[in-house]
């Protein structure tokens, strides 16, 4: 299924040290029920460790690319070996001296290839392993750069202030809001520069239409409808740590959830078609898919809804999400798959990770 992301895109470095899909949204669509099989896609790991608080019977993660495997397995060895807050110390969730003696306490418990990534990243662990990502360095950039240019660093704690929704729409207007802001955003992130430096150009091989401009109405309604004080993606984009808002999976309370849970956890750096073709027909519940359809020609989305389904029991769920590219059930398979639009509708207007531009939300027919 995502040999064809890999076959277009190198897969050799990082891409993601965090996933940008609200966990909170991706357990409410998935509804996982204790005992469940699911399939996450592995990515940076968070939400594939945030199914563990569900109680899952067997949670099977798979990346086509082994750096978001190591990613992976440095946060399981991690919840593993240390404390919660020594975790977020690790992530760089918040300051640390200290992020190099965490890591050699959690490097026992890596693979050799795991260890290998990581022992060549030092430097990237002394900053803290959340900012490590390709996509992760390039919100740094405009973090470090568009933000002093624009003068608004000084003015993101107020942006991130508790307010009213009325409140916040004024704050934007007046004080974040300039042609400047616009301006610099579409730059930013244009087609052109996002594919080569924060993303990779094949990536965008599916997309029509304005990238930026999407994207600028989405930041939009994350600053003023949603609520940003509360926003941990949010936070990270601005402040590149979580200021007053953590992660589902990295919140306290899903601690010693997650910790006990790992040994429900599988991991392989494969493509899924390879996992699925041998577990059976039948025998997974719940689907984390990432947004990996954005990046598969309409054929191989095709192809690659046809395997998810036969490996799906009948009432398993499908959730993945679309950015830039409209990726739902075709007409064919409606007898095998049903929308749950309304869910999917209602869970997207409440997403943190707000820059996507739908929730998809399929059920396998009974």
């Amino acid at each position: 299924m995502p040999t064809e992301i890999a076959s277009q895109a190198g897969i050799s470095q990082l891409r993601y040290s965090q996933c940008w899909e609200d966990a909170n949204v991706l357990l409410a669509a998935l509804d996982v029920r204790p005992g469940d099989v699911c399939l996450s896609i592995g990515s940076a790991g968070d939400n594939t460790l945030a199914l563990l608080t569900r109680q899952p019977g067997r949670v099977i993660a798979v990346d086509v690319n082994p750096a978001q495997i190591a990613c992976l397995e440095l946060k399981v060895a991690a919840y593993r070996r240390l404390g919660h807050a020594e975790l977020l110390e690790l992530i760089g969730s918040g300051p640390s001296s200290r992020r190099e003696a965490l890591y050699r306490r959690c490097r026992p418990l890596l693979s050799s290839a795991a260890r290998e990534f990581w022992d060549a990243r030092s430097h990237t662990i002394a900053s803290g392993i959340g900012g490590a990502g390709r996509f992760e360095r390039y919100l740094a950039l405009f973090r470090r750069s568009v933000l002093p240019l624009l003068a608004l660093r000084s003015r993101t704690p107020a942006l991130l202030a508790p307010r009213s929704p009325a409140e916040r729409a004024a704050f934007y207007c007046q004080e974040w809001d300039s042609w400047r802001w616009r301006v610099l955003f579409r730059l930013f992130f244009s087609r052109w520069l996002m594919g080569r430096v924060g993303r990779d150009p094949r990536f965008f091989d599916h997309v029509n239409g304005r990238v930026a401009a999407r994207l600028l109405e989405r930041a939009r309604y994350a600053l003023t409808t949603l609520d940003p004080s509360g926003n941990p993606y949010l936070q990270w984009i601005l402040t590149g740590q979580h200021r007053s808002a953590l992660p589902l999976a990295l919140r306290p309370e899903h601690f010693e959830a997650i910790r006990s849970g790992l040994d429900r956890l599988e991991w392989h750096a494969a493509a899924a078609e390879e996992v699925l073709g041998g577990a059976g027909a039948a025998s997974i519940d719940r689907f984390n898919l990432s947004d990996i359809f954005e990046y598969m020609s309409p054929a191989a989305y095709d192809r690659a809804l046809d395997l998810l389904v036969r490996a799906g029991r009948p009432g398993g769920r499908l959730v993945y999400w679309n950015l830039l590219v409209d990726r739902h059930r075709p007409d064919r398979l409606a007898d095998r798959l049903r929308p749950l639009g309304e869910l999917a509708a209602r869970l997207h207007g409440i997403d943190q990770a707000f820059f996507y531009a739908d929730l998809v939300i399929e059920e396998i027919s009974r």
